[in-house]
Parts: C-alpha cells; structure tokens; sequence
C-alpha cells in the first residue's frame, strides 16, 4: 500500500508523546508471556541444533543460497517478483536488457549486498539502534537506480524523493493509521533502541517480532520501511539465536502474506479493554503478531532442516549428477569429484587425477566443467574445489525452496 504524503508545514513536531508506541514488549504480567517464553525456547534450540546439523561444505554455499531467497520473498511482499536465478544473474553483473527488470536485479543486489554485510557482522549489536537503521536504509539506497528512488502521493500525484539513510520530512497515513510527525522521529526512535537494545537473548528473541511492527509503525523513512524492518528482524535473530544466516523468516512471511498484513495492522488498533495491558497499543494485538512471527521462524527452519538434511542433500545431488552423466552433461567420473567434495568440505585441484585415476589433463578438463556449471567454486585459479548451491539447480538439489522458473 502505498503511503499518503504531505508536506510537514509550519511546527515539524506535533509533540506526540512517545507513550503512543507503548507496550513496546508484551509485558512480564501478560496472560501470553509464559507460552511465547516457551515459543522462544523452542525456536532457540531447534536454530541451533539445525545449524549444527549441516557439514562444513553446505554453510557457506547455504547462506550464499538463503541470501538470494531471502531477497526473493522480501521483494514479492513489496510487489516485486525477481527471481532467485535472476539475481544471481545480477550480481554476476549480467543485467536484463529490458529498464525494469534491470532495475529489479539492481533492487535485488542492493538487498542481497546489505544482507551480506549483515551477515557478517556489520551489525552485530545495533540492529535497534537509530544509527543501525539508517545505515541499513543508506547502504540498501545508495544501490538503487534513480527510478526505484521516487516515491509518489496516490492523492495528489505529487512524487518525492528518497534520500538514502534519510529520516521522512513529510507527514505519512498508511491505509488508516497515521504516522508521527516528522520531527518527533527522532523522539520516538530514541525510546525504541533503548527498549529494544538492551535485552537478554530470549527477550531478544521476542523483540525481533515486536520491533518489527512498532519500527514500521514509526514508519521513519520515506519509503523502504517494511525491507528495513525485515533486515532488522534478520539481524536481531542473527544476534539473539546466531542463525548463521541459514534460514529466512521472509519466506514464511511472503508465503501467509494476507495473515502477515493482517495481524501487523492489528497491532496498530488502540489498546481494547482493560485486560489489553497497559499501554496506549493493543498488547494483545502485539502478542499475536509476536506469536505468529517465531511461529513462522520456527517454520522455516524446521522446513530447512528437513531440506538439507546431510544424507537426503548428498542423494539428491549425486542422483543429479547421475542423470547429467548418462545425458552427457558431465563426464563420466565428475559425481566422484562431487562426492568426495560432499564428503570432505573440499578438495585440492592437484589431488583430483589421482583421486580419479585419470590424466592430470582429464583432471582438469572435469574439474572446469563443474567450476563453468556453477556446481563447483574456487577462490582461485589454483584454489581447493568446494561446493556451490546455484538457484538454477535448487529445484532438483533442494525442492520447494522457491517456485520453480
């Protein structure tokens, strides 16, 4: 939906007092409190013992893969549908030719390249904070084409622009609820990192869903809010449950759109009775969404452990490369190069003739068709061989991860 907006005339803050974003958390008295505590315990311990469960030869290529997905499902709740395969086309810098997918793959290595730099550790510990969010909205725009940096009233027709890592200078109404003035944002968003900065893992596991509406609720930037919001929530779970980056809430989320949409504009309701907690918001409106999100977490990972579990990932690949043998896509002996890279994490260039009883110069010639066939990667000319997860093959080696092309 796309957001009314108006010029900030005259005072740019209202002087709405920052109790209008209360509860922040579901509060320590809440009839909710003991089984999103439970909810959160779970999902703890199932992150974790499916991140243990994967081999060293899947993780990074399985963290390279989510990033894309990730991507995917955040832009097709944006309304925006560009394939995994075609971002990896992108950030391969090989581009659409036609201006608006172009500037979707754009869209979509902006959003990967700042998952990335979360990922690894560019955010750790700020993912709440003021200065967090606006770096993860500057990196993100900063990327974009000047097409996807215009923002337009669907009232007046009149069109603004998106500065990069910019607070809105202009009063916002999204479907029925009206944002804060813009000159209180930085009122609103001080007492948000310093509820949502400050907490214990489990707390902080709960704030990743609760922080996700209230930020979006501030609705701080022009536009980009709910791709912010989600690389937020990302990076809070990265901190709170050390996911690795091996899993993605957004494909949960884009998968019950309707549901997700749904329980994020109840959260904007007035709180209902006297039994609704204490603050100025609904907290039962707020514990529901909580509810929802770390149920749709503990979802996705369950859905992903399911996936690559390391025996039935292992048949799945090596009965590809079966069949791409006997069709004379790959050389006879290249599953063996595949297995023993499945097997050991990796394997050095110089230890594959032996390894398969051929000449240095077959060596070679199988080893380049699977670095060309995206199967393989390497660092180097002259790096060990290792294990790739292309989008273009999920379908066979990891079906169900996102729709086929």
């Amino acid at each position: 939906m796309d957001p009314a907006l108006h010029r900030a005339d005259g005072e740019p803050d209202l002087g709405e007092p920052v109790a209008l974003i209360e509860p922040l958390l579901v509060g320590e008295r809440s009839r909710h409190r003991a089984a999103l505590m439970d909810l959160a315990l779970e999902l703890a311990a199932c992150a974790a013992g499916f991140r243990r469960s994967l081999p060293a030869a899947v993780v990074g290529p399985l963290a390279d893969l989510v990033r894309a997905m990730n991507c995917y499902y955040s832009n097709l709740i944006e309304g925006h549908d560009t394939h995994p395969i075609d971002i990896e086309r992108a950030l391969r810098s090989n581009y659409s030719a036609d201006v608006r997918k172009r500037n979707l793959q754009l869209e979509a290595t902006a959003h990967v390249t700042v998952q990335k730099w979360i990922d690894g550790g560019g955010l750790a510990g700020r993912a709440a904070t003021t200065d967090g969010l606006l770096e993860i909205h500057r990196r993100f725009c900063e990327l974009l084409p000047d097409d996807l940096l215009w923002v337009e009233d669907p009232e007046t027709g009149e069109r603004a622009r998106v500065l990069p890592g910019g607070l809105r200078d202009r009063h916002v109404k999204v479907g029925q609820h009206v944002a804060v003035s813009p000159g209180a944002l930085p009122r609103f968003l001080d007492r948000f990192e310093e509820v949502y900065n400050r907490l214990g893992r489990t707390d902080g596991i709960l704030a990743a869903a609760a922080a996700h509406h209230r930020l979006l609720w501030i609705h701080p930037f022009l536009d980009g809010n709910g791709r912010v919001a989600r690389l937020m929530s990302h990076a809070m779970l990265l901190d709170s449950l050390d996911t690795g980056g091996l899993w993605s809430v957004a494909r949960g989320l884009a998968r019950d759109e309707v549901r997700y949409k749904q329980l994020l504009m109840a959260c904007d309701l007035r709180r209902r009775n006297d039994l609704d907690g204490r603050g100025h918001l609904s907290e039962e409106a707020l514990a529901e969404f909580t509810r929802f999100f770390l149920a749709t977490c503990l979802d996705q990972v369950k859905f992903m452990e399911e996936l690559v579990q390391p025996d039935r990932l292992r048949s799945r690949i090596l009965m590809w490369a079966e069949e791409e043998i006997r069709a004379g896509a790959l050389a006879p002996k290249a599953g063996a190069v595949l297995e023993a890279v499945l097997y050991r994490g990796e394997v050095p260039r110089g230890e594959i003739a032996l390894l398969l009883g051929v000449s240095d110069r077959q060596a070679r010639r199988i080893s380049a068709a699977l670095l060309e066939g995206e199967v393989l990667v390497s660092q180097s000319p002259r790096g060990p061989l290792r294990l790739a997860l292309p989008a273009r093959l999920a379908p066979r080696w990891m079906p169900g991860l996102f729709p086929e092309r």
